[in-house]
């Protein structure tokens, strides 16, 4: 049986969105500064916006496996909002916000909302889906901190639910 996830992960920087916004938007470095990101390849370029951009990607956390799924830039609005389809290993959708708060504070929301392809993940769900959130929440605070530290800021706030 298939499992559902969903997620919301908020960070928050003491960094103009500017900065934030180019390091989010180019996912093809993102294991340059993100622990739990092992790479990331472009598939297929997007139109000037990035929409129709499809790449893949494959994350380890602290748990012992690896996903691999591949991600389609659905809809961008400039400093504000990025949308994804993943699909793959997992399938969903993913929803990158972020705002402003004054000239040198940015709050980042995170919310995906997946269900996972991998037979044995589904088999272990009832057991092992808090353990899965917990691998989840670990790899996000990876990369608020990997991202925190390139961009020579301070990770003001983290939360995950």
């Amino acid at each position: 049986m298939v499992q559902d996830y969903e997620f919301t992960t908020v960070w928050v920087f003491d960094a103009p969105i500017e900065k934030v916004w180019a390091e989010i938007e180019n996912s093809e470095e993102w294991s340059n500064w993100w622990k739990a990101v092992l790479k990331v390849e472009e598939l297929k370029a997007g139109d000037e916006n990035g929409v129709g951009k499809i790449v893949r990607s494959t994350w380890r956390s602290v748990l012992p496996y690896k996903l691999s799924f591949d991600s389609e830039i659905m809809r961008v609005e400039k400093l504000k909002l990025i949308e994804v389809r993943a699909f793959g290993e997992l399938d969903g959708k993913g929803l990158w916000q972020m705002e402003s708060q004054g000239e040198d504070k940015t709050y980042v929301q995170y919310d995906w909302v997946v269900t996972t392809e991998k037979s044995w993940m589904n088999l272990l769900a009832p057991i092992a889906k808090p353990f899965f959130r917990w691998n989840h929440t670990v790899s996000m605070r990876w990369g608020g901190e990997g991202l925190a530290e390139r961009l020579n800021c301070n990770l003001l706030e983290i939360r995950d639910s």
